[in-house]
């Protein structure tokens, strides 16, 4: 899939799957299968590194891990997220640190927001980098937001949030996701808008949807929002396979002669 694409799913009214991504070796896997695009999302800050928000990602850290699953998965779209306060100062700040991401590997950046980054926006299409936008619970913004609520839950939100999907299209964004908003709100944007929405948290009614890779594989153990629905439980099916190798090395069972070199 690419950018165009992108928009053609959404005028065959064809729902596009995207899903989170890390690493080299969940990219191989995700290479094989039919999932359209890949987010390198800043979640991996929480994810991979232990945070308690995504504050923590840095350029740096998202440049590492966009390179390492551009390699396991050359066939899928990949979009990397911009970290927080990295598009934030200068345009030439901002635009090193896009460069540094879509140089690793990224097809697209995504960042969160309208107000403060439409000209940035307009700055990063004009010199050929697809930007994919971010409203609702943004997670960059959980401090001003009073953590991780649904957003939109009044008139006056629900009309803002619609006002800024207006103005990232307007700004050039492929694409944006809306996170943790009410699905009437959700359904509402998605059929004013000309661009795709990609829902986490937002209703079936949006143009595709996203997971984290982790959440959906039920290794976060306690996590348990409405909105995600767990194919797998990860957790415990994991630590019964580690639980079994050490019976199996303590016992004796692992090596076998089959197992080891003559």
């Amino acid at each position: 899939m690419n950018i165009l694409e992108f928009q053609e799913r959404k005028h065959k009214k064809q729902k596009i799957s995207m899903i989170t991504c890390y690493d080299y070796t969940f990219a191989k896997i995700l290479n094989e299968t039919n999932i359209d695009c890949l987010l390198v999302g800043d979640s991996l800050a929480m994810v991979m590194h232990g945070y308690p928000t995504t504050l923590n990602a840095s350029v740096e850290m998202m440049a590492l891990h966009t390179m390492a699953v551009a390699k396991g998965a050359p066939k899928k779209l990949i979009v990397g997220d911009l970290p927080f306060m990295s598009y934030r100062k200068s345009l030439t700040e901002n635009m090193n640190c896009v460069e540094q991401i879509m140089k690793a590997g990224a097809h697209a950046v995504k960042l969160e927001g309208a107000r403060g980054n439409l000209e940035l926006i307009r700055h990063c299409v004009d010199s050929g980098v697809p930007v994919m936008g971010h409203l609702g619970l943004t997670p960059q913004s959980v401090h001003q937001l009073g953590g991780f609520k649904v957003q939109g839950r009044d008139e006056k939100a629900q009309n803002l949030i619609k006002q800024q999907a207006l103005q990232l299209q307007e700004a050039g964004c492929f694409s944006v996701v809306l996170e943790c908003v009410p699905s009437v709100l959700a359904q509402e944007i998605s059929r004013e808008l000309e661009i795709p929405t990609i829902g986490i948290g937002a209703g079936a009614d949006c143009d595709g949807q996203v997971l984290v890779l982790q959440d959906m594989l039920g290794m976060n153990e306690g996590f348990t929002p409405k909105f995600l629905r767990k194919y797998f439980n990860g957790f415990e099916e994991l630590k019964n396979i580690f639980n079994k190798y050490h019976s199996d090395v303590i016992h004796k069972e692992f090596p076998t002669e089959k197992e080891s070199y003559s």
